[in-house]
């Protein structure tokens, strides 16, 4: 085995022991914090009105007699099954909760991904295109913007204008109630299913209660994106390699493209991975606000009602979401940076 290859070999063992290690500590994490919550499991199960009797065979049940070290074995094992409870609130399994209301997140935060992470790019190119004149202040104004206006308040203003007085949104919701039980069976993310299935109406349906969140959630991934990036692109702009290009005759957005952008790529791609990442964990007031049945809601529900396996479950899928992101990003910018290699 060569040299490099055994080094490429070396990084990805560490790479997934460190995943491993990181996935561990956050199980113990939701572990621990299910067992220090003030929320007795056999008392919520039996209700407050039960027997002694009934009370402590809930506790011999849920296993809750045995030293900690068994109950996390017993923990970790369940999970590793992809056994995440029962919801105490709805009745079924956390498991096909989340599994019903993920793809709901993932639907509106990639689309606020895609347009936040288009628009802050283009805005950071912008300002640095053009430091300290009106570009760089609109940037930098929207960036303010997304970090200073609270995202509740803002997605009620916006209800209450494009859908209560304009009627240009759908409203909370992903669909109207007609479209509520003929949904096509598929990857549920609606706007994919609906294209495969060829329905229009359903189409439109979607787009209309999908841009008003989405523009909510995207100026936030705006306002982070165009903060980083933006210095980021300066900096790189007013090193050597940018002042040989100039002298050769560059003009400043060859040099911003050609020269600055590769440079920060890796930065770039950390910083798009991370305000992902932020936006699947950070949806939970939007999707309160809207009514979007997604797993920030199904969570805020879930605190409401004190139902610890919901909010463990969902605080578990939620991290490991954060951590895999996490990872990914950096193993993307080790390709594309040769310096990180």
């Amino acid at each position: 085995m060569s040299a490099v290859a055994l080094k490429s070999a070396r990084l990805a063992a560490g790479t997934l022991c460190a995943l491993a290690l990181t996935l561990a500590g956050l199980m113990l994490l939701t572990f621990l914090l299910s067992r220090l919550a003030p929320i007795d499991p056999a008392l919520q199960a039996v209700g407050d009105h039960a027997s002694e009797a009934s009370y402590a065979q809930a506790r011999l049940a849920l296993g809750l007699d045995r030293p900690w070290p068994q109950q996390f074995a017993h923990y970790a094992w369940r999970l590793a099954q992809g056994d995440l409870g029962v919801s105490r609130a709805t009745g079924q399994p956390v498991a096909d909760d989340l599994r019903r209301a993920f793809p709901a997140t993932v639907e509106l935060a990639s689309t606020a991904m895609l347009f936040g992470g288009l628009a802050g790019l283009g805005l950071a190119l912008l300002a640095a295109r053009y430091p300290g004149r009106w570009p760089d202040w609109v940037a930098r104004g929207i960036a303010v913007l997304g970090y200073s206006v609270p995202v509740f308040w803002l997605g009620l203003i916006g209800l209450l204008l494009f859908y209560a007085r304009w009627h240009w949104a759908g409203g909370p919701g992903r669909v109207d109630d007609a479209f509520l039980y003929s949904l096509p069976a598929g990857s549920g993310l609606l706007l994919l299913d609906s294209l495969r299935a060829g329905d229009s109406d359903l189409l439109r349906n979607v787009v209309a209660h999908l841009w008003l969140p989405t523009l909510v959630l995207a100026l936030q991934s705006t306002a982070g994106v165009v903060r980083v990036l933006r210095a980021a692109l300066l900096e790189a702009s007013r090193q050597e390699y940018a002042l040989a290009a100039r002298a050769r005759g560059a003009g400043e957005w060859r040099i911003l493209w050609r020269h600055a952008l590769p440079n920060v790529a890796s930065l770039a791609v950390t910083v798009l991975a991370l305000t992902y990442a932020g936006l699947l964990e950070g949806a939970v007031l939007t999707e309160t606000v809207f009514a979007w049945p997604g797993i920030g809601r199904y969570l805020t529900m879930a605190l409401f009602a004190a139902d610890t396996p919901a909010i463990l479950g969902a605080t578990l899928v939620i991290g490991a979401c954060f951590v895999l992101l996490n990872m990914l990003a950096d193993l993307l910018a080790r390709w594309l940076d040769p310096r990180t290699r």
